[in-house]
């Protein structure tokens, strides 16, 4: 960095009605205020801002917020009561998450009107996404039109994968007509977890070879060799894979096509159905780990299917990424339900001792925030819960590249 550039980092996630965000100091890697915006475009929008630089009280309040643009002016003015506003001189850049880069993205990259172009032009791959990526990018832009802005992509670590585990098996010039493979998400993530998990080996992460089980709401798979990614479990869109809060995961095509002929639904309630009513939710009703194991602890036998039904898309993965990768060092459980639900843990790894995979059941039963092995000192593999922390991977990217782009 040059010795007039700051050492701060506001790290923006614009959603199609919600803003989170962080601002964290690079100097120290420590944070200073987070916050999210919600329900922009509603009379009862919601702004809770934690000032964590003062330590001060969590601030709260509803009432309407008309756009993004209100949105980010109402976050400004909120980091201004805490001396930390945009037109701070310690602010060096503003890092913004981008879902979908396609195979042009490929890194960090500086934004500028050809960039905002192609995440444009990247719209329909990511119908959901990059619209209102775009909208928290122009608006911080014209906020702050003299500071470095940087897109940091959901798929840039995946972009890594080789061609026989990013093409589909369809006809290669309809795929390549309709930009048709499989980009991966949860970039970000798997990325930050599988270098925090080398480094809780005391091992380089171009040494291990690791599996990364980012399980949240929405849910993903990498199999990541040496620090590269080699195979991802979402696809084209995340609607691939695992089974999720509300998604499908991985199915028969042939089912669209049925309910299309059969069940007389149009393609958008199919959409809706895949997307937002299917996965636990679809499967027992509840799309929370806890509520899922609180009814399952009652008897419920359709909470139980539920969880059994995950649990076994699960063990597929990893067992088709212990195949992927042929020596397996570690396998990592990161995001809400990864770092939280220990009995997720447990069925996920049960009866896979023939692959090294053992779990230490004190171990496993331990909460807390830090990067741990929960596997037994003996294991062949290790196994380990590590707490993902996508901001601060995209504040560290942004980062460095304005610090490259400065000197």
């Amino acid at each position: 960095m040059s010795g007039t550039r700051g050492t701060r980092v506001l790290v923006l996630n614009s959603g199609s009605s919600s803003v989170k965000y962080q601002l964290l100091d690079m100097g120290d890697g420590g944070r200073l205020a987070l916050g999210l915006v919600e329900r922009i475009g509603e009379q009862s929008s919601r702004l809770k801002h934690t000032p964590l630089a003062t330590g001060g009280e969590a601030r709260e309040w509803t009432g309407p917020i008309a756009d993004h643009d209100a949105a980010l002016k109402a976050v400004a003015e909120e980091l201004a009561r805490d001396g930390l506003g945009l037109d701070s001189p310690e602010l060096a850049a503003i890092g913004h998450r981008v879902v979908h880069g396609g195979q042009t993205f490929t890194e960090p990259t500086v934004i500028d009107e050809a960039v905002l172009a192609e995440i444009e032009r990247l719209i329909p791959v990511a119908p959901l996404h990059n619209p209102a990526n775009l909208t928290g990018i122009r608006t911080a832009r014209a906020l702050r039109p003299d500071l470095p802005q940087v897109a940091v992509f959901d798929t840039a670590f995946h972009t890594t994968m080789p061609e026989s585990a990013a093409r589909y098996a369809i006809d290669v010039e309809t795929a390549d007509a309709h930009r048709i493979r499989r980009y991966g998400f949860h970039g970000t993530s798997h990325a930050y977890v599988s270098r925090e998990t080398a480094k809780l080996l005391g091992k380089d992460p171009s040494e291990v070879n690791v599996i990364v089980l980012h399980l949240g709401n929405g849910a993903s798979a990498s199999a990541v060799r040496g620090g590269t990614c080699v195979d991802t479990s979402m696809g084209l869109t995340p609607l691939e894979g695992l089974v999720m809060g509300t998604r499908s995961g991985d199915m028969d095509p042939a089912v669209i096509f049925h309910l299309m002929r059969v069940g007389g639904m149009s393609t958008d309630e199919i959409d809706t159905l895949l997307n937002k009513k299917s996965g636990l939710i679809g499967l027992c009703g509840d799309n929370d780990m806890r509520e899922i194991r609180r009814r399952i602890d009652e008897g419920d036998e359709r909470a139980q299917l539920a969880f059994d039904i995950y649990i076994h898309r699960l063990k597929k993965y990893i067992g088709a990424y212990c195949a992927v990768l042929g020596r397996v060092d570690a396998i990592a459980f990161t995001a809400g339900v990864g770092e939280n639900a220990a009995p997720v843990r447990e069925a996920a790894v049960a009866g896979l001792e023939q692959l090294g995979l053992l779990l230490d059941a004190e171990l496993n039963a331990v909460r807390g925030d830090e990067p741990r092995l929960i596997s037994p000192a003996n294991s062949r593999v290790a196994v380990a819960v590590v707490p993902t922390d996508e901001e601060l991977e995209i504040a560290t990217q942004t980062y460095a590249l304005v610090g490259e782009e400065s000197n």
